[in-house]
């Protein structure tokens, strides 16, 4: 589990992630890893299996191939924590659900009514704080705007601290303000815990800005390594410009 301070995770390898689904091939022989400190952003266009790697990772879907654990020694480590952002948050915005009562189901087993003990107040304002949204603590859930609620789904999955933090195109639909809310709590969590994070995401000048490195697939990967490096590739500008000559992804 993560310190405060950092964790003792070096690299997630992502080994040959393969997914057939009614003998189509979703994934083939994907590979790349992942190291603590820095974020990992993987593009690509419509059905290239984004998601269906993230659920991988998750270990939601089966597939063939292994993900594996490193320490900063060299030691292999046989389970670690996940943090996932999804996309969208499926819930009944009329429920009288307050933002401190969803973040509080996670961090206790008895009934939301009966737990506001001080030092789990404190430390839900702690959380919500470190992504700078500790004015939306008493808020109604379903009266927040689009990037108000990717920062709360953030606070949750912090819950543990994890060591890998994954999102799954966090602010897709939140305006510019927000986006920019949302990735610089990002990179506070980044420099402040050194946690391994993932992101897929279709906003490329957000990845050219934030990320360290890129991983371009299309059900197997094209292209690694820098912003730089995949942008000024022959893949990359097959892969976006020829979809964007044809019309569409596809």
């Amino acid at each position: 589990m993560a310190s405060e301070n950092g964790c003792g995770l070096c690299k997630i390898q992502i080994n040959n992630i393969s997914v057939k689904r009614g003998g189509e091939v979703l994934l083939s022989d994907v590979s790349f890893h992942l190291h603590c400190g820095e974020l990992t952003a993987v593009i690509g266009v419509n059905g290239a299996g984004k998601t269906t790697l993230v659920k991988s990772i998750l270990g939601e879907i089966r597939h063939e191939g292994q993900v594996t654990f490193e320490s900063h020694h060299g030691e292999k480590i046989s389970k670690i924590t996940i943090g996932y952002v999804p996309q969208h948050l499926d819930f009944d915005k009329s429920a009288p659900i307050s933002v401190e009562d969803f973040l509080l189901v996670g961090r206790t087993n008895s009934p939301v009514c009966f737990n506001r003990k001080r030092k789990l107040s404190q430390e839900l304002d702690n959380a919500l704080e470190s992504v700078g949204c500790l004015e939306l603590k008493k808020r109604r859930l379903g009266e927040l705007s689009g990037g108000e609620l990717q920062r709360v789904m953030l606070v949750n999955a912090l819950h543990p601290l994890p060591e890998l933090l994954i999102l799954d195109e966090p602010v897709s639909g939140v305006d510019v303000a927000g986006s920019e809310q949302f990735y610089k709590a990002i990179m506070n969590l980044k420099k402040n815990y050194h946690m391994a994070i993932a992101i897929v995401s279709h906003d490329l000048g957000i990845v050219k800005e934030y990320a360290d490195n890129v991983v371009l697939i299309n059900k197997t990967v094209l292209k690694s390594g820098t912003a730089q490096d995949v942008f000024g590739s022959p893949e990359f500008k097959q892969t976006f410009f020829s979809v964007a000559e044809g019309g569409g992804d596809k």
